[in-house]
């Protein structure tokens, strides 16, 4: 605003009058206050301000206008530059929105027609799948029915033998009747339907590529068959009182193929076989492919019986007997490689191995008697680091009192 209220008078070269005395023209410069001043000015309000006249004053404020004027210049040119190199980029995000956008709508196309494709191949794939089921039906039951009907007539006809013939008729006909009957009820035949509405639509799985394209989707028709179930794990017999642990079970197939996938109805009970009112509730975890793993922690020890059924039937090797061990027993002493090195050569130190040394050593050492040959727990003996301590047990009582450890 104060460029634009001074342009006028700055072009026309009009002088310029003092605000405060309006008849005094504005000839002098206040360096002090940097502005214009008149001659009563400087008499009142700016005296003993350094001064001088505008002509001389003119000539340093100048060149320090013309600096800012030149560097203001640049900084124009630059603005330009970015506002020109804005208006390219703005062009460039539209035109490259566009052609993502047409690349987008190709994808999309070619997906939409994949999946399209995809799903018609799937409906195919159910529907050769229902009639394949159902011509197997259709089979076995013109089978039964021929057998039902045959029965029918043998019965039929036996009835009357025995109600309506002689006793010379009888006795002629029977061999013939005896063996026809005979031969129905010796027919082979399924006591089940031989298929089931076991087809399901798994979304999840990866069914390949169509055009290019990545699919999801599979009709799967496999049925879990109780029978080629199988139970797997290192504690599956035995387990420790108060200790987690448990077994996995794997789902199979009719053909003993694993299913892959989960959702199966499995239903676990784990009795104790002397305190019927004794029982542990276990968890099943549905791994989602075709794995369960069954986890219980038993709080008394005994023998257990464990069944394992999927769809109300026990699959292979349930029911079974667990031992559930007591609490497990910690071992009390070292796993040493032998008594001299472990008690730095102390001669009363003992061991539960059994060893002893010459020279009055009573516990082990390399290459002598009763080393077992490798390394072992003091308390007890034992040679597996992770072993339970056989320590204080009723059959061992004699031996390791005897052969006490040493505290080292």
């Amino acid at each position: 605003m104060e460029l634009e209220s001074t342009r006028d008078s700055s072009q026309a070269g009009k002088p310029f009058f003092c605000p405060s005395h309006p008849s005094e023209e504005l000839w002098l410069f206040c360096e002090q206050c940097d502005q214009p001043v008149c001659q009563d000015c400087v008499a009142e309000k700016h005296q003993q301000h350094p001064y001088d006249f505008t002509s001389n004053a003119v000539h340093r404020h100048r060149d320090s206008l013309q600096e800012l004027l030149r560097s203001t210049q640049q900084r124009m040119s630059t603005l330009e530059n970015v506002l020109g190199q804005t208006d390219s980029v703005g062009s460039a995000i539209r035109a490259r929105a566009e052609a993502v956008a047409a690349e987008i709508s190709l994808f999309a196309r070619g997906y939409v027609k994949a999946i399209e494709e995809h799903r018609d191949r799937l409906l195919k794939q159910l529907e050769d799948l229902k009639v394949q089921k159902e011509n197997l039906l259709h089979l076995q039951k013109a089978q039964l029915q021929q057998l039902l009907l045959d029965m029918r007539t043998g019965v039929e006809f036996t009835e009357r033998l025995l109600t309506s013939g002689s006793d010379l008729g009888i006795l002629v006909t029977k061999g013939v009747v005896a063996s026809r009957l005979a031969k129905l009820n010796s027919a082979a035949y399924s006591t089940h339907p031989r298929e089931d509405d076991s087809i399901q639509f798994s979304p999840q799985e990866r069914a390949g590529q169509c055009h290019g394209y990545e699919v999801f989707g599979a009709v799967i028709c496999k049925a879990v068959d109780p029978a080629k179930c199988t139970l797997h794990g290192e504690d599956l017999y035995s387990a420790h009182q108060n200790e987690l642990t448990g077994f996995t079970l794997l789902c199979n197939d009719t053909t003993g193929e694993q299913m892959g996938r989960g959702g199966e109805a499995v239903m676990v009970t784990i009795t104790h076989k002397d305190k019927k009112d004794c029982a542990v509730k276990p968890t099943v975890c549905d791994n989602g492919d075709g794995t369960y793993h069954i986890s219980y922690s038993p709080e008394e020890p005994g023998l257990y019986a464990v069944s394992v059924c999927v769809k109300g039937q026990h699959v292979q090797g349930s029911p079974f007997i667990v031992m559930v061990k007591s609490k497990f027993r910690k071992h009390q002493g070292m796993f040493h490689c032998c008594t001299f090195c472990s008690s730095g050569g102390k001669k009363a130190a003992r061991c539960a191995c059994g060893g002893t040394m010459p020279g009055g050593y009573q516990g082990c050492g390399h290459g002598h008697k009763g080393h077992p040959g490798c390394p072992h727990w003091s308390c007890c003996g034992q040679v597996k680091m992770s072993s339970e301590c056989l320590s204080g047990l009723p059959s061992d009582r004699s031996q390791r009192s005897l052969l006490r450890t040493v505290e080292l």
